[in-house]
């Protein structure tokens, strides 16, 4: 089956300074999450130790028995959810929302931290952008939305919402991420 493993941006490259690495891996990670959940079942089929060895965040992530109404996922993928955070400092990181049924998984990131530029960083990798193709981008007012297709799996895609420019309110959801696997039906 398909291992997923994104590299990561270098920091000081075209980096802006307020970007934090523990930000940037726990975003790459969450991603990693997401596509290894989706893309190889057997990871975590059998009990979930396989799958965190795959998102390889360690200690930063773990599973929760519920999230904030905020984190879950459109109404029509609340289907047997399953729940990951991922603490990236002590007031920001990530939800990785999956299901045991459905081939998708949803993300949610916010906190008291800027995200924009760690999610940039990430979204402009080489790593990422070795695993997805960003298909179209649309900006309205001070949000981002850009469609990507996997490139091993093209009936996998993902949007990703996040704010256009570093600074945004962070009393919302910074970043919001749904993929899917069209299964034709």
């Amino acid at each position: 089956m398909l291992r997923v493993a994104l590299a990561f941006a270098a920091i000081a490259a075209a980096t802006p300074v307020c970007a934090q690495p523990a930000l940037e891996s726990g975003f790459a990670g969450a991603l990693r999450g997401c596509e290894e959940w989706v893309l190889n079942p057997a990871s975590w089929a059998e009990g979930p130790e396989p799958f965190i060895a795959a998102v390889n965040l360690g200690s930063a992530m773990g599973y929760v028995r519920s999230v904030d109404a905020a984190a879950l996922p459109p109404e029509q993928l609340r289907i047997d959810n399953r729940y990951w955070r991922i603490n990236s400092t002590e007031g920001a990181g990530y939800i990785l929302v999956v299901s045991a049924t459905l081939p998708m998984c949803h993300i949610t990131g916010g906190g008291d931290t800027d995200l924009q530029p760690a999610v940039e960083a990430v979204l402009t990798s080489d790593g990422f952008q070795g695993h997805w193709e960003a298909i179209r981008t649309e900006i309205q007012g001070d949000l981002a939305s850009t469609i990507f297709r996997n490139r091993e799996e093209p009936m996998f895609s993902m949007t990703v919402s996040r704010s256009s420019e570093p600074g945004q309110r962070l009393d919302r959801v910074q970043v919001l991420a749904t993929a899917m696997f069209d299964l034709g039906e």
